[in-house]
């Protein structure tokens, strides 16, 4: 897979946003963190495979800079990254030009007020 990082070409890195969010267990990772920090132990009960395999999924995710990973004694706790959504929208062609970017609803906002800050670190 091609590196996304900064000083990769545009689209290879929209390349790599992609074949990262292209499987379905990443892709049910990411629709839970997007509703909010997750420890991996509540992952693990929501998306059915097996603990390795969540590991290497996630750390697909992370390499691809879609969620962050923060470290909470014997758990590890994931999120989104800041910038996840805007670049899995601008790594689809023509994309940003078609659609605006989402507006917060209600739920959003609901979502963000009972969330914890720190995602419980």
């Amino acid at each position: 897979m091609a590196e996304a990082g900064p000083e990769a070409p545009p689209t290879e890195s929209a390349i790599g946003v992609l074949q990262a969010i292209a499987d379905p267990v990443r892709w049910a990772v990411l629709d839970r963190l997007s509703a909010g920090c997750e420890c991996v132990c509540t992952l693990q009960e929501a998306v059915d495979v097996a603990p390795n395999l969540l590991s290497y999924h996630l750390k697909v995710l992370r390499a691809a800079g879609l969620v962050t990973a923060a470290r909470r004694g014997r758990w590890v706790d994931y999120s989104l990254a800041p910038d996840a959504p805007a670049r899995m929208r601008a790594a689809l062609p023509g994309a940003t030009a078609l659609a605006p970017a989402p507006t917060p609803t209600k739920r959003d906002a609901a979502t963000a007020a009972a969330a914890p800050s720190s995602c419980g670190r």
